[in-house]
């Protein structure tokens, strides 16, 4: 491995604001495998207020509640325009629960109030009393089978034109009716997932890694996730 590779950029938006059930795991695991592989990391974390960076390498949008979504709508729609064109472009990005929804078009909540997403992706998320809460599993035609854990009020249909991550075998997924869970467009993947996500899903984790790199490094050195596999054998077999 050269030094003279360049560093790996992460921005997480909104660490404080939108990082429940301890999805900040997700940017623990991006940075971790990479630097198993000899990539330097930088992770720079965007609150309320602060300036994007120019060119991160990969995007992660955490999980929060209604009251954390409220607090970043504003920035986010502030920076819509340049957010939009990462992911149109191809950035890779990962999106939870909150931050999956706002990738949207719109959110309503229980009481009926319209919160605006970002229009990115045409999926709209109608909140509801109850919540949908348990493990998942899922079938996905890029990753096999996908394990993690979603605790969400919100139902979320996706336009004709988007593919879900996956099918739902176990779980309620993006709105308990037509078995799909997640979102994938792009380089941008969305997910009701929490757990969190990539721990337990390191394909997951390494696709969106493979197109955060340069061309010329995009074959990445296997791990030995040995470990991670026996813990996904014992959760696809736990019940709901």
């Amino acid at each position: 491995m050269s030094d003279a590779r360049k560093t790996i950029k992460i921005l997480y938006l909104y660490p404080y604001e939108m990082n429940t059930y301890g999805d900040w795991g997700n940017v623990q695991v991006l940075r971790m495998r990479l630097q198993w592989r000899g990539w330097n990391t930088e992770v720079i974390e965007h609150r309320p207020g602060d300036s994007l960076p120019s060119d991160p390498d990969i995007i992660f949008f955490g999980g929060g509640q209604d009251s954390g979504q409220s607090l970043i709508i504003d920035d986010l729609q502030k920076n819509s325009d340049r957010l939009h064109a990462w992911i149109e472009a191809g950035k890779p990005m990962l999106a939870i629960c909150g931050g999956y929804q706002l990738l949207g078009r719109e959110f309503v909540t229980q009481e009926g109030d319209s919160m605006p997403g970002l229009g990115v992706l045409d999926l709209r998320t109608v909140a509801r009393s109850d919540r949908l809460i348990g493990n998942v599993v899922l079938k996905s035609p890029i990753f096999g089978t996908v394990v993690g854990f979603e605790n969400h009020s919100g139902r979320t249909f996706l336009g004709s034109g988007l593919t879900p991550l996956g099918a739902v075998t176990q779980g309620a997924g993006n709105n308990n009716e037509d078995k799909g869970e997640g979102v994938i467009y792009k380089s941008t993947i969305g997910t009701y997932l929490h757990g969190p996500l990539l721990p337990k899903n390191p394909r997951v984790a390494d696709w969106l890694i493979e197109r955060a790199l340069p061309e010329m490094n995009k074959n990445l050195m296997q791990l030995p996730d040995t470990y991670v596999a026996q813990a996904r054998a014992i959760a696809e077999r736990r019940p709901r």
